[in-house]
């Protein structure tokens, strides 16, 4: 079966949205710094259509490209932050592998065992995560209850080790910096699906 023309009907050419897409979700541009870079290379954008571009193409993007990634090692870092959407404060749970390669994420409106259950099945269902062999958390008292109903469900070894050992998180409590940085100049996270969209591309 031929694939879906996700670009069809579009007025301009796909390598310039799918550039456009990729320059904003991966670095620290706001909608105005791409309509500026846009027009020095001839062409005529407004803010509005780029947003419209990430809304629909970011998650199309990360989707398509996510089996192609490099595998993740098997020593995993989580951590959770917390970001603004329209006002309401969200827990952002990350995780990552000890060379910083990002492995999932997950958005809740709340910060408990629950939430970190969820986090964690998310991230070891992704395509390109190695199973771990150990996690390494901070001192927050929703993993170890997380992990070991995962344990139970057979979703994680029992030999597993769950590590808290603040320095060894040190690598992606830097790494959520650089994420709060690039939320803040994005427009749009009105939101929980929104932002979920906006930051599976970054």
């Amino acid at each position: 079966m031929e694939k879906e023309n996700i670009f069809k009907w579009k007025h301009y050419q796909p390598d310039i949205i799918v550039l456009t897409v990729r320059w904003y979700l991966r670095y620290n541009l706001s909608l105005r710094d791409l309509v500026e870079m846009m027009e020095e290379r001839g062409l005529s954008l407004a803010h509005t259509t780029i947003m419209r571009w990430v809304h629909q193409y970011g998650p199309e993007l990360n989707e398509r490209i996510r089996k192609y990634l490099k595998s993740t090692n098997d020593s995993w870092r989580v951590d959770e932050t917390y970001i603004k959407i329209k006002g309401e404060k969200m827990y952002l749970y990350r995780a990552i592998d000890s060379e910083g390669n990002t492995i999932d994420f997950y958005l809740s409106r709340k910060r408990d065992a629950k939430a970190a259950k969820c986090f964690l099945k998310k991230a070891l269902a992704s395509c390109h995560a190695t199973k771990p062999r150990s996690i390494t958390a901070d001192g927050d008292k929703a993993y170890p209850v997380a992990i070991r109903e995962l344990k139970e469900e057979k979703c994680i070894p029992h030999s597993m080790p769950l590590r808290v050992k603040k320095y060894l998180n040190n690598i992606i409590e830097q790494d959520h910096r650089f994420i709060k940085k690039r939320i803040r100049n994005m427009l749009g996270l009105k939101s929980l699906q929104t932002a979920t969209k906006m930051i599976a591309g970054i």
